[in-house]
Order: C-alpha cells, then sequence, then structure tokens
C-alpha cells in the first residue's frame, strides 16, 4: 500500500484542505498518517477521522520580539528530531505540507530521509512557513496566478484550493427551513469568520431595513457578536457560526459578503457564488487578505470594498451592483482553471511520488 503524510497546522485553513483530500486519496490506496503540533486545533479536527495522528512539539518563528523567541529553536529543533524518527518509522512515499510553523521541522526531515514532498500555499504572498519549505519541495501547488510568478518553474503548479467535498451537497431547501425563510425572496450571506468582524457586522446592520426590502439575510456574525435588539426581525436570522448546516445555507445564498481568507473565497469560486469582499487591513494582518481580493476582483469573481473604505452607501451599492451583475460573476468562475482542486492535487502527489521513484 502507498503511504503518504499529510502535514499542516496553526489555524483551521492550515487544516480543511488536507481534510478535503482524504477521501481522495483513501479511494487511490493511500495509507494517510497525520504529522501536526501537540495540542494545535489540528488535532481536533483530524481526531474525526480514522487516521494515525502525530505530535511533535513545534515553535514559531516570529519577527518581532517575545520572550519565547528564546525558547522556541529549541522546539524546532526536538520537533525536527521527531519528525526524522517517525518519517524513518513510517517510510511515507510521499509527505503533502499544506503550511504553518509545525511543518517546517516535517519538510526539511523528509528531504533529509530523500521523501519527495510537495507543498500548498493558499496566498498570494507565500507565508514565511512555506518560504522557509520551498527548497525542499519537489513541486508546489498555488491559488493564485500571480504566485506562480514568485515560484520556481519547474516546480509550480496553478491548482486552486482542495474544497471539501460535502460543500457540494447543500440543499437550498433545507437551508431556508432551517433559517425559518421563505423560497420566494433572494438571499444575502454574510460571514466574517469563526470569529466575526465588528466593522463588517456593524456595516450589514446599519443597511438592514435597506436590505430586507429585497433581501433576506443571513448574518454569521461570530463569536459573542449576536446583536439581542434584532432577534426575532422578520427576515433576518443571525448565528455565531455554523458548521453541520453551512453547505445548505451556501447553497441557499444568491449573494455572499465575506472577509477575504483564501480558503473562504476559493470554496465560494469552486460553489460559482457571486460575492463582495472585505479584506482584513494592514493593521489587522500582514495584507494578505488585501492580496487575495485584489487578485479575485480582477479575474472577475468578486466586487471588493477595502476596510478603510467601508460605509453603509458603499456597500449598498456593492450588493445592488452584484445582484444586477450576477451571471457576469458566475460566468467567470465557471470559466476558472482554479477548480477541481482535490483531483489536480491528488494528480500532482501521485505524479511525484511515482517520478521520485
Amino acid at each position: 500500500m502507498k503511504r503518504i503524510i499529510l502535514t499542516g497546522g496553526g489555524t483551521a485553513g492550515h487544516v480543511t484542505p488536507n481534510i478535503a483530500l482524504i477521501p481522495e486519496l483513501q479511494k487511490r490506496g493511500y495509507e494517510i498518517h497525520y504529522i501536526g503540533s501537540k495540542t494545535g486545533i489540528e488535532k481536533e479536527l483530524i481526531g474525526n477521522f480514522d487516521i494515525p495522528y502525530y505530535g511533535i512539539s513545534s515553535g514559531k518563528l516570529r519577527r518581532y520580539f517575545d520572550v519565547k523567541n528564546f525558547t522556541d529553536p529549541f522546539r524546532i529543533l526536538k520537533g525536527y528530531t521527531e519528525a526524522d524518527k517517525l518519517i524513518k518509522k513510517i517510510k511515507p512515499d510521499v509527505v503533502f505540507s499544506k503550511g504553518g510553523f509545525v511543518t517546517v521541522p516535517v519538510v526539511k526531515a523528509a528531504k533529509r530521509r530523500k521523501v519527495p514532498c510537495v507543498l500548498h500555499e493558499s496566498d498570494i504572498s507565500p507565508g514565511l512557513a512555506n518560504r522557509l519549505c520551498l527548497s525542499s519541495a519537489t513541486a508546489i501547488c498555488a491559488n493564485f496566478p500571480e504566485t506562480l510568478e514568485n515560484l520556481p518553474e519547474d516546480k509550480a503548479y496553478l491548482t486552486g484550493s482542495p474544497i471539501r467535498s460535502e460543500l457540494f451537497s447543500g440543499n437550498r431547501l433545507k437551508g431556508l427551513d432551517f433559517c425559518n425563510l421563505t423560497a420566494n425572496k433572494p438571499v444575502i450571506l454574510v460571514i466574517g469568520g469563526s470569529l466575526g468582524s465588528v466593522r463588517v457586522n456593524e456595516a450589514v446592520r446599519e443597511i438592514l431595513p435597506q436590505l430586507l426590502e429585497t433581501y433576506q439575510v443571513i448574518h454569521l456574525c461570530g463569536k459573542d457578536k449576536v446583536d439581542e435588539d434584532l432577534k426575532g426581525t422578520t427576515g433576518y436570522v443571525q448565528y455565531e457560526y455554523i458548521q453541520k448546516e453551512l453547505c445548505d445555507i451556501l447553497d441557499a445564498a444568491d449573494i455572499v459578503i465575506s472577509r477575504a481568507g483564501a480558503n473562504a473565497i476559493c470554496e465560494l469560486l469552486a460553489l460559482h457564488k457571486p460575492n463582495i469582499l472585505i479584506p482584513l487591513s494592514l493593521e489587522a494582518s500582514r495584507g494578505d487578505q488585501i492580496l487575495n481580493a485584489a487578485s479575485f476582483e480582477k479575474q472577475g469573481f468578486s466586487y471588493v470594498i477595502k476596510e478603510e473604505d467601508l460605509t453603509s452607501d458603499k456597500l449598498l451599492e456593492a450588493v445592488q451592483y452584484v445582484s444586477e451583475n450576477k451571471q457576469t460573476y458566475k460566468a467567470a468562475m465557471s470559466a476558472s482553471n482554479q477548480q477541481d482542486a482535490v483531483i489536480k492535487v491528488a494528480d500532482i502527489i501521485e505524479k511525484t511520488a511515482l517520478f521520485t521513484d
């Protein structure tokens, strides 16, 4: 049986593409093992699957002062030793790395053991962990055309991001029923991420009366961000977070207002959902969401409002524009070559393992 080690962690975005690949890799006859950190979110997420999980020591390489900068290098070295022992024991044919600092010792140990490694970079501008791993990779998959310009030409592939198959099984009527909404009025879905976004929430609620004249609104507003005063408003429902029913709610949505995290927007692309992106500002991030959103706008997939430009009037204008041009957005997304990423990435994994053999 062929063996593969999946690795990635630190945030859900470094784990969910791995999860999306699991069924396809199993179908292709791979025995799957997962290496992550001992306490990260990946341990919890992978625990839902019947595959071996190995936790190793990990540290973060910071570009700012923190007392942990003095101890984390030792954790990274310990993680490298642990990863090296695991790779020697498992004897994988290939390693697939989704990113996050826990992957650095795994990829470096794989190179030492002459095991080929495939990386996946979600953002236009690769994060520090992936940059450290580029020289050790046999192949590198990317979400965005712009990313290819900064990668070795003979290693780089445009694949998009692997999307969980269950997202394609949504049922519009089930989503409407879950939210107690009707089928005779279009739906706007607002997604601010698991923690929500105060700016996006405020902007949406400011124009709620105008929106509800034409639309129904499903608002995923984030932990502790439900507005008690708006409970019971006809046509408006709010949840802190949705997991199980998300595929049905996405299917019910006609327009999506979202942050611009790479995995989230790639899901919108795969589902051909007309969308308005409000990326995190430079004050709150390293700017990756701004670049992601700009790429999607350039390719005709999204309408973008910079957070610093966000007003109720601009958001209303964006909703009207996207509603009037829904078919144009859908056509652009349908024509994209950033589709079928699960198959594309699995093919590259297979090719990489076979070529090295």
